[in-house]
């Protein structure tokens, strides 16, 4: 059985949330904070970063979205495979929560690779606030537009990411009280028992 590597807090939740959903065969390994950098983590994935996927066979998968990708392929239901129009959204989605969204909390998480000074580090905090109040308001009008309850209309691994990045705002300056739509899509992930988790 496969073994999902995850941790508090962090975007590792959206592939356990995604286990849940589909009630994939994997077993979830909760790691504390710091773990990811020591060497018997290192040695399942060399970048110290959560999630990572371990098959039976030794292979490792890492970051969210291929995971996700995987998941959907091996354990998918009706709405999850990838020809579908659903499928195709969902990865661009992923693509777009991962790669832009996420990688914008860069300047959040970790300024100091960012900038040296004080002063230099204030001011990429400043840009870094601006450009997620963007995707705040780029995704609260999407999950607008699809009827205002799910990312792309109906559940999908979307909701999943997007449910992790509506519980970083509230680590930012940032209010998840000006994005109405998404403040109830996370009230709707948060009564989900698959979203639950200790």
């Amino acid at each position: 059985m496969p073994t999902l590597y995850t941790m508090p807090e962090t975007c590792s939740l959206s592939p356990n949330i995604a286990v849940a959903w589909l009630g994939a065969s994997v077993k979830i390994h909760n790691i504390a904070y710091g773990d990811q950098k020591k060497d018997d983590y290192l040695a399942i994935n060399p970048k110290g970063q959560v999630p990572a996927l371990r098959f039976d066979d030794g292979d490792v998968l890492t970051e969210a979205s291929a995971i996700l990708a995987w998941l959907g392929a091996a354990h998918g239901k009706e709405g999850y495979a990838r020809d579908t129009r659903i499928g195709r959204k969902e990865a661009e989605a992923l693509s777009y929560m991962t790669s832009g969204v996420h990688a914008t909390y860069g300047g959040h998480f970790n300024t100091q690779k960012f900038a040296e000074s004080a002063a230099a580090q204030e001011e990429v905090k400043r840009k870094t606030y601006e450009n997620l109040a963007d995707h705040y308001r780029r995704m609260d009008g999407t999950v607008s537009q699809n009827g205002g309850e799910w990312y792309l209309g109906r559940r999908s691994f979307a909701d999943t990411f997007l449910y992790v990045l509506t519980r970083w705002i509230e680590k930012t300056p940032l209010s998840i009280e000006d994005y109405p739509a998404l403040k109830a899509h996370r009230t709707r992930m948060e009564a989900d028992e698959g979203a639950v988790l200790p």
